[in-house]
């Protein structure tokens, strides 16, 4: 097929890239301008894709760390989809072929499924196809949703803006890509045109910065949105310090990688040594070398070096150069903190929906490229924010008081690891909430953005290590159901489970098995005693996360509240489970959804579904198409305590716990209802209990009846 622009042809009639105000307005006038924010992201995005040149610009990878374009040519959409649903605020997929196969592969987590094995990619007529079926209904969803003014993250509409940041999110990222695809793969337009101006860099220099007292972190009732992270309190002390006056530019790059810096290992941490000694880097990213000369790659050009625009690097070549800067000058240059990044952004007074024109080079008002670095002057500084993302020294954490939006459990937590350093000011072709003052990312160390650096002489000292222990209050808590102490003299309920599913197995293969809800993963652990390979999948990152931390490392550290604020520390040791003599490499752990698994899971000899049933939208839906990922003569074991709630399944759906026509029905009878025209029933119902421990002296006693099928 003849990929080219046409394929995509749209007509983007306004670009709309300021985030909306939510506390201002009628409810009326907010519904059409949130519509047409809505329409005016999609068109952006599209446009974005209408650069690509030819068909293996879409399914071939940029890098091997992230999926092909075609992958996020649909995710975006889909994320609408999976996030109306999670919400309960529509009920039907559009597709869920597309919507499974592109759900998940953002930041390279160990339980992102690149392997293009895996994959059917879908066309790219399919997927735009399926854009503009989104679109419509999305649109149907924000002409037609209650609103109320002012919009807080409850509301409706918030889940819209959820979706429609998180496209502004891969607007840019996705840009990311396309400028590392060869150049032939991409074709130049003059809506993406790059800064026409070049010149050498202008010496930079170290500028005094008053110290400061801050309180970072919004409230949330703030009158923009907001991810996660943002909210919260953290108050700091900053201490004075020196800033550079300029980003660090191409120019002054260059003097560091004259001076052996790619070569020398004492100017790098012991992680970014071996990122560049496995990656074999000479070079910035975006420097096309002839083994004599440099060129330079902008979105969809190569074009002669730009010595005065800002270098792009990675947060370890960042390190690496204030390291070596440190050595030639005596004095202690590093990168910023994000609170000393905070004391530069002080001299902007304004925030993006507000300014008349951008103070920078930010949300494509001017270039699709970067600019010299002397071209936006704020006071004694320039690019304070925009041209490119600055890396700071600090690893994202929650600020206190930090809490997930139900809807999104995952878009911060799995990257308070340590291994994510915050990125501070926004980039040329940042929009939206990547514009605003308090919008906080970050990134692995060795990941490419639009990203650079300002260095400061500070003698503030960063925590770079990896966050020792799991205090997410959830996480914390189910570590310590599949992996601490048993109470009353009740057994481990996930181990438990696993016997049961062993014991009913053991006249099958014993070769494929599926945990699915698995939490944090013990009863996977235990089926991979006997099975060769089992799948973990949880719709959960932040369990998952931690089964992968089991998995990987050996240990998972988690603290556990007794009463009030004190607690005791726990370790999960795979060691001292006694894992330690079996291969974990057999499991798979992955985030999914049981209602709609990619193609790739099948073909298994047991399924066990843990405590799912009763906290699906459409456990029906589930039972009744189950079967086709088993074997013939396949296991499948179902435990549960049926406790049906409306915050989990419409009673319409619900199978037990019910009445009709003046009849109760209780949930065993629902089962065999859905399941006995594809199953037979191997033995009689067994009561399961279990105790979940809330502090010292709460616990949640509860008992769940397990079933075992047999595919007929």
């Amino acid at each position: 097929m003849d990929i080219t622009a046409s394929t995509l042809d749209n007509t983007n009639t306004e670009a709309i890239t300021r985030t909306p105000i939510l506390n201002t307005g009628t409810p009326e006038a907010k519904r059409s301008e949130l519509l047409n924010y809505f329409q005016a992201t999609c068109d952006q995005y599209e446009q974005l894709f209408q650069t690509l040149a030819k068909e293996d610009a879409w399914f071939e990878k940029a890098i091997p760390l992230r999926h092909p374009l075609i992958f996020y040519y649909g995710h975006t959409a889909a994320f609408f989809v999976n996030k109306l649903m999670t919400a309960k605020l529509i009920s039907e997929r559009v597709d869920p072929y597309i919507e499974s196969t592109v759900a998940i592969g953002v930041d390279e987590m160990s339980w992102d499924d690149l392997d293009d094995k895996n994959y059917r990619w879908p066309s790219v007529k399919q997927v735009h196809e399926y854009r503009q079926k989104v679109r419509a209904v999305v649109c149907d969803f924000i002409e037609s949703m209650p609103i109320e003014m002012p919009i807080h993250w409850e509301s409706p509409a918030w889940i819209i803006l959820m979706g429609i940041e998180h496209e502004r999110i891969h607007l840019e990222t996705s840009s990311v890509l396309i400028r590392q695809l060869p150049i032939s793969w991409v074709t130049a337009n003059d809506d993406w045109a790059p800064c026409p101006e070049t010149d050498i860099a202008p010496e930079n220099r170290l500028i005094n910065v008053p110290g400061q007292s801050l309180k970072l972190g919004k409230d949330y009732d703030n009158e923009l949105y907001g991810w996660d992270n943002e909210y919260g309190r953290f108050e700091v002390n900053v201490a004075p310090f020196k800033a550079s006056e300029f980003l660090v530019s191409n120019q002054e790059f260059k003097t560091f990688m004259d001076a052996e810096g790619y070569d020398t290992e004492r100017w790098w941490t012991d992680e970014g040594w071996a990122w560049a000694t496995f990656s074999k880097t000479r070079h910035p990213e975006f420097w096309v070398s002839d083994g004599k000369n440099y060129r330079y790659r902008t979105m969809l050009e190569e074009i002669e070096m730009p010595w005065n625009w800002p270098v792009d690097v990675n947060c370890h070549e960042a390190q690496a150069f204030c390291r070596w800067k440190s050595e030639v000058s005596g004095k202690q240059i590093q990168l910023p903190s994000e609170a000393e990044w905070y004391c530069l952004r002080e001299s902007i007074d304004t925030d993006q929906p507000y300014w008349d024109t951008a103070p920078g080079n930010i949300n494509l008002e001017y270039w699709s490229s970067s600019c010299p670095v002397d071209r936006f002057r704020t006071g004694d500084f320039c690019d304070v924010i925009g041209n490119v993302w600055q890396w700071t020294g600090t690893p994202i954490d929650g600020y206190d008081g930090f809490r997930v939006h139900p809807c999104y459990d995952d878009f911060s937590t799995p990257t308070f690891d340590g291994r994510h350093n915050l990125i501070k000011g926004g980039s040329w072709i940042s929009t939206g909430n990547y514009a605003i003052k308090d919008s906080r990312y970050a990134f692995r160390r060795h990941f490419f953005q639009h990203a650079g650096f300002r260095y400061v002489e500070s003698t503030a000292v960063t925590d770079t290590s990896d966050n020792p222990y799991e205090t997410d209050e959830l996480v914390a808590q189910y570590l310590a159901f599949h992996f601490g102490e048993d109470y009353f003299n009740v057994t481990n309920y996930p181990n438990a489970c696993a016997q049961i599913c062993l014991e009913a197995s053991k006249s099958t293969a014993q070769t494929r098995a599926l945990d699915l809800g698995c939490s944090v993963g013990r009863t996977s652990f235990e089926l991979a005693r006997d099975f060769q390979h089992v799948d973990g999948i949880d719709f959960s990152a932040r369990f998952i996360s931690a089964a992968v931390e089991l998995q990987e490392k050996g240990k998972v550290r988690y603290f556990i509240p007794t009463e009030g604020e004190l607690g005791d520390y726990a370790v999960a040791d795979i060691t001292e489970l006694g894992f330690d003599d079996i291969d974990i490499g057999r499991i798979r752990f992955t985030q999914g959804d049981a209602c709609n698994l990619k193609p790739i899971y099948n073909d298994y000899d047991l399924i066990f579904a843990g405590n799912l049933i009763d906290r699906l939208n459409n456990p029906t839906q589930f039972l009744s198409t189950i079967h086709e990922r088993l074997r013939p003569g396949g296991i499948l074991v179902i435990t549960s305590p049926y406790t049906w709630l409306e915050e989990y399944t419409p009673k319409k759906n619900w199978l037990g716990g019910i009445r009709e026509n003046g009849e109760a029905v209780d949930t065993y009878t629902g089962l065999q209802r859905v399941l006995n025209e594809h199953f037979e029933e191997v033995q009689a119902p067994q009561d399961v209990p279990f105790v979940i421990r809330e502090t010292a002296r709460k616990y949640q006693h509860s008992v769940a009846q397990c079933t075992v099928w047999q595919k007929k």
